[in-house]
């Protein structure tokens, strides 16, 4: 039988309070997850891209940088999961979902980028 862990988990005053995050932009290099959570700098606006057909560029800051092993991931998922599902029965809310190409600016406050979008998540670099 495997042993059960009990975290007692600490927080740092300067941490309690937390950070708010309109979306979260997920990467990964050979080694991480990295989540980049970010707010909005101001409301999204049309511009013309390099080649002409128009562009929502979406001001934002990221407030909170997390890398995570690849093997804690799962657990996340999980954790998450579990979170949503007993939210969803508390609120009887199911939060939007947001397809697959849709435009962050046009889905809402609380969708995000696409994954690696605004960061250099090929190279594996980091900022």
């Amino acid at each position: 039988m495997a042993d059960r862990r009990e975290w007692d988990l600490e927080i740092p005053t300067d941490t309690e309070a937390g950070h708010y995050a309109d979306f979260v932009s997920i990467w990964h290099t050979k080694d991480s997850f990295v989540l980049d959570f970010s707010v909005l700098k101001r409301p999204p606006r049309q511009v013309e891209g390099s080649d002409g057909s128009p562009v929502t560029k979406v001001p934002a800051k990221v407030v909170s940088r997390i890398r995570v092993p690849p093997k804690q991931v799962f657990e996340i998922m999980k954790g998450l999961e579990q979170q949503l599902s007993t939210w969803e029965r508390q609120t009887g809310q199911v939060p939007p979902r947001r397809e697959p190409g849709e435009d962050p600016g046009e889905a809402g406050p609380d969708s995000g980028p696409e994954p690696g979008s605004g960061s250099d998540a090929d190279s594996g670099g980091s900022s």
